[in-house]
């Protein structure tokens, strides 16, 4: 096969194992940015299937999984840049955002052209898909506040507090169900999730 047929898309999404999280804070056990994606795309379709079954809703809940899946794929090129960075500013979060836009081009230019389309948009998904993605990603990181705590890590407390009312700030039913019936299990010991 020809250097110029080779195509290094999925070699790129590898190195979200690379990719280290909370960066500014002493974690007990680290998280990389492919354990995070994988939870994130878990707790994404349960969100979607919530909404679908007890709220009426008729969101595609596979189609919600697969971009979460892909949903911080930029931050293979531009790291992950810690929250209160990110969003300290309009101007700050509107800049970064175009960065992860073209950071998201670049990974995407490494795909052949007959397949592109069908992954375009799991890295730019719809309104209603990005907005479960998001509770998602909001509930992944109170996962793992819950998870330090639960060690004897101070560190996270505040994160904690802050991201649970984020979530409920989103005023989500889907949201608000997942955290009245399976937040509360991650606190538990493995004998008690039964």
């Amino acid at each position: 096969m020809r250097t110029e047929d080779q195509y290094h898309f999925f070699a790129m999404l590898s190195r979200m194992k690379n990719i280290h999280r909370w960066g500014l804070m002493r974690n007990t056990k680290s998280e990389n940015l492919c354990e995070h994606s994988f939870e994130t795309a878990v707790i994404a379709h349960a969100l979607a299937v919530l909404r679908n079954e007890r709220f009426g809703g008729s969101v595609n809940a596979d189609r919600v999984a697969a971009a979460a899946l892909f949903h911080d794929a930029s931050e293979i090129i531009t790291g992950d840049l810690p929250t209160p960075i990110k969003y300290h500013n309009e101007e700050l979060k509107n800049a970064y955002k175009a960065i992860e836009h073209l950071a998201e081009d670049r990974i995407l230019a490494l795909l052949p052209d007959d397949i592109k389309p069908d992954y375009e948009p799991l890295f730019r998904p719809d309104r209603e898909t990005a907005q479960l993605i998001k509770a998602a990603d909001k509930l992944s990181a109170l996962i793992k506040c819950i998870e330090e705590r639960n060690m004897g890590n101070r560190e996270f407390e505040v994160a904690e507090q802050s991201t649970r009312a984020a979530l409920e700030q989103m005023d989500l039913p889907e949201v608000n169900l997942f955290l009245a019936q399976f937040a509360d299990s991650y606190a538990l010991p493995l004998d008690q999730q039964k």
